[in-house]
């Protein structure tokens, strides 16, 4: 279930790049931040301490009600880094089995 939930943020991430409305954005931030705090409290379950503290900071930044103003270029990055890093973690994963 965990690599549904990770294509599909990645999606979401990569699709911030288009020009989108504004609402999809906040979306996107609630979703973030929901879904690395289920990934940091997993981690964490499983004794996965680095990637758990990986996971808070993501959803710190990533969280809706303190806006982290970075600007419009520099979020794009930050998008396209966490979504290629959520996929390289399937990757890695997988690999791993």
């Amino acid at each position: 279930m965990n690599n549904i939930i990770k294509i599909f943020l990645s999606l979401l991430l990569f699709l911030c790049l288009a020009d989108m409305p504004y609402g999809y954005f906040q979306f996107v931030r609630f979703a973030s931040c929901i879904t690395f705090a289920y990934f940091a409290y997993d981690a964490n379950k499983k004794q996965e301490k680095t990637t758990a503290i990986i996971y808070i900071v993501l959803a710190i930044l990533f969280q809706p009600f303190l806006k982290i103003s970075l600007g419009r270029e520099l979020w794009n990055i930050v998008d396209v880094i966490v979504g290629i890093g959520l996929l390289i973690s399937l990757i890695k994963k997988r690999n791993e089995k």
